[in-house]
């Protein structure tokens, strides 16, 4: 590791104190968890114990995961649960839709699972949520995460059709790490999949990188410099947290100066936005990123 770096890391015994966060409480938070509970809605954001939810929520923004829980890959990092998932829920987007409505939602972040089991990956069901979403939240706005359709222009016009205000699609790591980190997927095919998506008319592009397992920080600035040759406009940048001990580990606990660096390189380099911290996840502050 250079020199740099290896300043401005911690060793991975315990978490550190800049990784620990306060019981998510406010009004706004303790009204949406109520409704949370009494219609039983589904939100990343409490599936996944997100760190940022009370701030997120107060600020009227919220995760929705779609095409079910279990995915056809087996990232190294990711939590979901691998395997056969379940048939796909065509009455997906109208419940997704709802629970938005219910929640009172401003702005709404969907993501999935990724579906390669299906020939269209999963693109049907994303443009019928976007629009049911539209339908029945017509102030909402929304953000896309969206996985890589293996790169298909066909699946990825669906959503450029749909035209969400912002299309978001995560790198995870850098170049050298993708194949141990993210096993079925490609470090050039996601950015082509990033380009393909800016030059057919998407009017945001967003992607997202965990830091901590074992990337230097050259490699790391390369990564933000390719998202830029593709005019990626937003990029999110947090640390990896090992969800068990079935996963990858951590290598390095990344200090909040080492991530107000990244944030001030990233800015340098033309982004519109950096989010870079310990506790940043693709979702935090996405209301401002249609800005």
């Amino acid at each position: 590791m250079s020199t740099s770096v290896a300043e401005n890391v911690h060793p991975p015994k315990g978490k550190p104190k800049w990784l620990r966060v306060k019981l998510p409480t406010g009004k706004k938070y303790t009204q949406l968890r109520g409704l949370v509970d009494k219609y039983d809605l589904h939100t990343i954001c409490t599936s996944g114990s997100c760190p940022n939810m009370g701030e997120c929520w107060g600020e009227g923004t919220a995760t929705f995961m779609i095409l079910g829980n279990i995915c056809t890959r087996s990232c190294g990092f990711c939590g979901v649960k691998t395997g056969r998932p379940e048939s796909v829920d065509w009455a997906e987007p109208e419940k997704v839709a709802r629970s938005i409505k219910i929640m009172n939602i401003k702005h709404a972040v969907l993501t999935s699972v990724d579906r390669d089991d299906l020939k269209d990956m999963g693109s049907i069901i994303w443009a019928e949520t976007v629009k049911a979403v539209r339908r029945m939240n017509p102030e909402t706005t929304m953000e896309t995460l969206i996985p890589d359709f293996q790169g298909v222009d066909t699946h990825l016009d669906r959503i450029l059709d749909v035209a969400p205000e912002v299309i978001s699609h995560n790198m995870e790591t850098v170049k050298r790490l993708t194949r141990e980190v993210r096993i079925q997927a490609k470090y050039e095919r996601s950015l082509e999949v990033l380009d393909y998506l800016k030059k057919n008319g998407a009017n945001r592009t967003k992607s997202g990188i965990m830091l901590g397992l074992g990337e230097e920080e050259h490699e790391v600035i390369t990564t933000m410099e390719d998202l830029r040759k593709v005019d990626v406009d937003v990029v999110t940048i947090g640390q990896y947290l090992q969800p068990s001990k079935k996963h990858l580990p951590v290598k390095q606990f990344i200090l909040p100066e080492q991530f107000k660096k990244y944030e001030e390189i990233g800015l340098k380099m033309g982004f519109r936005h950096v989010e870079s911290g310990a506790l940043v996840r693709s979702s935090y502050k996405a209301h401002k990123h249609i800005q």
